[in-house]
């Protein structure tokens, strides 16, 4: 396990350090260049309007990255109280007011859901991080509910409700933190899930301008020049993928540390 948690460590360093510093480093952009060409200075040549690929590299991840870190956190917040709930209620009614409504959800394709709100209205990254959060909410309850509701019948959760503890205290100091691997491992493959999603949004044109410095959009604009030029479409792509790969490695890791446990 620990080598696999080292493998995927590395793999998602790179891509993570040029999304988060990558910026830092960008520089002026220059004069633009023929569009998909190579050499003139542009060591990973032009992309589809002249500019260059390196600096759209280094300015195009941070959307992608934190678009997804802050939509998985957003689901979080909310998936796990209501999980929470659900798992440590006696009422049958309220866990179905709890849960129900989030199947109706679970109906519709993600993707499609997030179409459809943005026929109506056009999100920014603001805004795609929060209909990715909605459309990821009813998976991640519904993963804390089964992770907790093991642990909410223990003989434990029971005295410490009959010895007068807060709701927050069981539910938080107990049941939580004994379900808390598992969640670290969901929140693993959940993230490369959201990652995929956010990805795929900003491939179709969701929440970023249709030119922005965006690995999704790299991929999508430049792939008419990919026998031409292919850094401005590989590049981009194989640093998703390496999120993606080093996401699942992490979260591989993490659950099988938890079997053995």
């Amino acid at each position: 396990m620990r080598a696999r948690f080292v493998a995927g460590g590395l793999v998602v360093a790179v891509p993570l350090l040029l999304a988060l510093l990558g910026p830092l480093f960008a520089g002026d952009p220059g004069p633009r260049a023929a569009s998909f060409t190579l050499g003139g200075g542009h060591w990973l040549g032009t992309d589809f309007v002249g500019r260059d690929v390196w600096r759209q590299v280094l300015l195009g991840g941070r959307s992608v990255v934190l678009v997804a870190l802050a939509a998985t956190a957003l689901a979080y917040l909310v998936a796990l109280p209501l999980g929470l709930a659900a798992a440590l209620t006696h009422r049958a009614w309220l866990e179905e007011v709890l849960m129900r409504p989030l199947d109706v959800l679970l109906a519709v394709p993600s993707l499609l859901m997030i179409l459809l709100v943005a026929s109506v209205v056009t999100p920014g990254a603001v805004g795609l991080s929060l209909l990715v959060a909605v459309v990821d909410i009813p998976d991640g309850a519904r993963i804390v509910r089964a992770a907790a509701a093991e642990v909410a019948s223990r003989p434990a959760v029971e005295a410490l409700r009959m010895q007068g503890e807060t709701w927050w205290r069981t539910a938080v100091g107990h049941v939580g933190r004994s379900v808390a691997r598992t969640l670290v491992a969901d929140a693993g493959v959940r993230f490369t899930g959201v990652l995929y999603l956010v990805a795929t949004a900003a491939f179709l044109g969701v929440g970023v301008a249709p030119d922005a410095a965006d690995w999704a959009v790299m991929v999508d604009r430049n792939r008419t020049g990919l026998f031409v030029q292919p850094w401005a479409v590989v590049v981009p792509a194989l640093l998703i993928v390496a999120l993606t790969m080093g996401g699942n490695l992490l979260a591989d890791a993490a659950l099988g540390k938890r079997r053995r446990t």
